[in-house]
C-alpha cells in the first residue's frame, strides 16, 4: 500500500536571481546555473531574452513586467504566483533585472514569502549603476574625487513624498559622494532644480540608457545641463543618471572638442 505522503508533490523552492544590466555574459556562474535549474521562471522586463534562453527546455516562463510608465503586473499576483508555485512543488526562480536587492522589491518578496513559510535564496547580479560607468570608463568612487556613493530612486512609492533631494546634495557636496539616481529620467527636471540648491551648476552628469546592451546609448553634460540635455538626446527609461566628479575627465574630454573650435 502506498502512504497518501508519497503521493504528495514534493516541498518547492523559491530563488531571487539578479540578472544584471542586460549583457548575459554579465551573469554570475551562481545565476545562471539557477536559471538553468528552475522549472518555472517569473521574469521581469528588464530582463534580456538572451538571458532567459538559458531555462531549460519545458521551463515555464512567465513574463511579470513592472516598468514605470507602461502596464505591470501587480506586485500581489507576483508574489501569490511564487507561493502557489512553490506549494505545488516548483523550483521557482524569480528573475529580475539588475540585483533584487537594489529597487528591485526583493525585500518584500522575501518578507512575503517568509510569511507564507517559505524559505528563499537570494543571488546577486550585478546592478545597473555600476554596470553604467563602467561602461564609460568610470568608477563610482575615486580617492581624489568621491569618497563613497549614494543609490537613490528617483521614482516615489504614490503617497510617498519621496527623495528630499535638497538634504541628499548637501550631504554629497560636504561628504564627496558620487549619486547613482534609478528611475529619475521622467523627474529630471525636479531632481536638477533641486540638486541645484547645494551642488556646483558645473558638477559633472552622465545619463545612461540600456546599460550593457548592444541598445546603449549616452549623454555627458553639467548638472545645469541635465533636463535639456536628456529631451535633445531622447533619453528614456531604463535610465541610469549618475550625478559626481568621478566624471570630471570624462567631461573634459567631451568639452574639448569644442573649447578648440571656440578658439
Amino acid at each position: 500500500m502506498t502512504s497518501s505522503t508519497n503521493n504528495m508533490n514534493p516541498a518547492g523552492q523559491c530563488t531571487l536571481v539578479g540578472a544584471g544590466p542586460g549583457d548575459p555574459e554579465l551573469l554570475t556562474l551562481k545565476a545562471l546555473k539557477a536559471i538553468q535549474a528552475a522549472t518555472v521562471l517569473l521574469v521581469d522586463d528588464l530582463v534580456s531574452d538572451e538571458i532567459v534562453a538559458f531555462a531549460k527546455p519545458g521551463a515555464r516562463i512567465v513574463h511579470v513586467g513592472k516598468r514605470g510608465g507602461c502596464k505591470s503586473t501587480p506586485q500581489e499576483f507576483i508574489e501569490k504566483l511564487m507561493i502557489m508555485a512553490v506549494r505545488e512543488g516548483e523550483n521557482v526562480v524569480r528573475l529580475k533585472g539588475g540585483d533584487p536587492f537594489i529597487f528591485g522589491r526583493g525585500g518584500e518578496e522575501v518578507e512575503h514569502l517568509q510569511a507564507a513559510g517559505i524559505t528563499v535564496k537570494v543571488i546577486n547580479g550585478i546592478t545597473a549603476g555600476l554596470a553604467a560607468v563602467t561602461s564609460l570608463g568610470v568608477p563610482l568612487t575615486h580617492r581624489q574625487h568621491a569618497h563613497g556613493v549614494v543609490f537613490v530612486t528617483g521614482h516615489a512609492k504614490p503617497g510617498d513624498s519621496g527623495t528630499d533631494w535638497r538634504a541628499l546634495a548637501e550631504t554629497a557636496h560636504k561628504a564627496k559622494l558620487t549619486l547613482v539616481i534609478y528611475m529619475g529620467v521622467s523627474g529630471s527636471r525636479r531632481i536638477q532644480d533641486e540638486l541645484l540648491t547645494a551642488l556646483p551648476a558645473t558638477t559633472p552628469v552622465a545619463v545612461i540608457q540600456s546599460a550593457s546592451l548592444p541598445t546603449q546609448r549616452h549623454v555627458v553634460c553639467t548638472l545645469a545641463e541635465l533636463r535639456a540635455s536628456v529631451e535633445h538626446e531622447h533619453l528614456a527609461s531604463p535610465s541610469v543618471i549618475v550625478v559626481g566628479d568621478v566624471l570630471q575627465g570624462l567631461l573634459a574630454l567631451q568639452q574639448a572638442p569644442q573649447d578648440v573650435q571656440a578658439a
